[in-house]
């Protein structure tokens, strides 16, 4: 067996050229219940996460460092094909004023899909553009982000060190990286608890909601495989990212990390 061309798929090993497909299918079965989901298996927690990542995009401190206050703000969120950071980050955006050009960029286009219908129905917010692609091979040219951020999705691509390696490149010099991930909890008892609650009961509210046990099944055991947060954060440096910090929230069940290029 060729284990360098190898790598997990939850709590399996496949072949790398199968991850990609694979995983487009999971997110293909639950990209209509997807956000449902996510407040179920969360009590909606996931909501405070989300808003405590958008508060590290701090527009006038990039806009310094740019040496323009003014200009329009290109960002591209990854694997946020239903919309939840792009949406946060305009309604910021709206508020203080700043003019901004949000791309949300996803591999899944059922998942965007789902994005386009809760804008055009809810949010009707102009300056966001959903597009399908590779987050291991962008199809932006060098230097031209803000801000790159992600959430819930880098555990998910088969290289991640490739997906760090072109959020880089297409940042500006001083551009942010902003990860959002499920990470390592600290406290043996807390992680005893959590480690029943997922495995016995977040593939059964898949289940019972979307009669997909296998996909939950597998999100929780692509949380178990992903690093922890020392390893994650030198994962980031070692693409070449300065500064690189992460901040625990709720016991370190996620973790934010963040970088600059």
């Amino acid at each position: 067996m060729d284990k360098t061309n190898k790598t997990h798929f939850g709590f399996k090993n496949v072949d790398k050229d199968q991850k990609t497909r694979l995983v487009k299918n999971i997110f293909s079965n639950v990209a209509t219940k997807y956000d449902l989901m996510n407040d179920l298996m969360s009590a909606s927690v996931h909501r405070i996460w989300k808003n405590e990542m958008v508060k590290h995009i701090d527009f006038c401190v990039q806009g310094k460092k740019a040496k323009n206050l003014s200009y329009d703000f290109n960002i591209i969120d990854l694997a946020g094909g239903t919309g939840d950071i792009a949406f946060r980050i305009a309604k910021k955006a709206q508020l203080e004023n700043i003019s901004s050009t949000i791309n949300v960029v996803d591999i899944n286009q059922e998942m965007l899909e789902v994005g386009k219908e809760r804008n055009l129905n809810c949010k009707n917010y102009s300056n966001i553009k959903f597009i399908c692609q590779d987050g291991e091979n962008l199809k932006f040219e060098d230097n031209y982000f803000d801000y790159f951020t992600i959430a819930f999705g880098i555990r998910n691509f088969t290289n991640i060190d490739k997906a760090l390696s072109e959020a880089k490149r297409v940042l500006k010099p001083g551009g942010k990286f902003i990860c959002l991930e499920f990470s390592k909890i600290n406290d043996y008892f807390l992680q005893k608890i959590y480690n029943f609650y997922s495995f016995k009961i977040i593939p059964k509210i898949g289940e019972i909601v979307l009669n997909d046990r296998d996909s939950y099944q597998y999100l929780v055991e692509s949380i178990r495989k992903f690093p922890d947060q020392e390893t994650f954060a030198q994962m980031i440096t070692d693409c070449g990212f300065k500064g690189v910090s992460f901040k625990n929230l709720t016991f370190g069940t996620v973790a934010i990390h963040i970088g600059e290029k």
